[in-house]
């Protein structure tokens, strides 16, 4: 079903605001002018209805341990979050992940990025893929589905490598260690992306999934103007895997920045990434403003 703004923000009820704008500042994106009008009638409902379907899911466990005639364990929630490059997936899960962990029922909330998942630029480099990093092929499937399926399983400590956008590699022996949270939020590009046959793909262990999606010209512009902020901070310093671009005139830039989103982003979210729409249980549609105007939820 189709909800307008207006019909889902009247589904939060009661949901409190344990927010501040102080804290909504560190955690949305470089570009993303979100502010706390859309955590109300967005993300408010959103984490009412997750902790709902969290409560329904734990339900579930406990009848099938019953029925089993084993002791009853508790079983992580798995949230995953998908979308394109620059389309603001990044700033919704870092606040579900905020959100989430201040209501009593599930208070550990670990959120893993699959870009700890991408091999790093020597193997990339090696397979001659360098160029498609993002892409699906870009990524240790299996030690992704492995980590997730540990978790799911209950597994004390798994640990996930840690990757760096200011190097744009995995951080050699650094690593992430997730320890039986309540919930866990994995984000990433393609992680609605079906398994090739007989293997287990990492949205088989989902209990819930979104898609944040807007048009492809809107996110084409918030790349480029994402890019141009970058160029302005992070590509300066000089540990940054980009640090050449900082010295780019503004037009030099520009075109570099179309030509990338032309021939690596758009490419991938064409391809690979928005054919997976169709898989999540949510879709929050945004406009050319970054705000969410429809929200569309699978009933069945």
């Amino acid at each position: 079903m189709e909800l307008s703004r207006e019909q889902w923000s009247e589904l939060r009820k009661n949901t409190p605001l344990t927010l501040t704008a102080e804290e909504l500042e560190e955690l949305r994106g470089l570009d993303d002018p979100i502010d706390l009008t859309e955590v109300t009638d967005i993300y408010l409902p959103l984490t009412r209805l997750l902790n709902l379907h969290f409560t329904g899911s734990k339900q579930r466990s406990s009848v099938l341990s019953a029925f089993l005639g084993h002791p009853e364990e508790r079983v992580p929630y798995i949230l995953g979050i998908a979308g394109s490059v620059a389309v603001g997936k990044s700033t919704t899960a870092r606040l579900l992940h905020t959100l989430l962990a201040r209501w009593p029922e599930h208070p550990h909330v670990e959120l893993v990025t699959t870009d700890s998942f991408l091999h790093p630029n020597a193997v990339l480099e090696a397979k001659g893929i360098m160029h498609r990093k993002g892409f699906p092929e870009s990524y240790d499937r299996r030690a992704l589905v492995r980590f997730v399926a540990e978790v799911k399983a209950g597994a004390a400590e798994v640990r996930a490598p840690v990757y760096s956008h200011l190097e744009y590699d995995i951080v050699p022996g650094a690593v992430q260690t997730v320890k039986k949270p309540d919930i866990l939020i994995i984000e990433g590009l393609n992680v609605l992306q079906p398994a090739p046959p007989t293997s287990l793909a990492v949205n088989d262990y989902f209990d819930f999934s979104i898609y944040v999606d807007a048009k492809v010209e809107s996110i084409r512009t918030w790349y480029v103007e994402r890019f141009h902020k970058l160029r302005r901070t992070a590509f300066e310093d000089p540990k940054s895997y980009f640090r050449h671009i900082a010295e780019l005139s503004h037009d030099e830039a520009t075109a570099f920045a179309v030509n990338v989103w032309r021939d690596i982003n758009e490419r991938n979210l064409v391809e690979n990434i928005a054919p997976t729409r169709g898989r999540a249980d949510l879709v929050l549609k945004k406009g050319v403003d970054h705000a969410i105007r429809r929200v569309r939820l699978r009933r069945i």
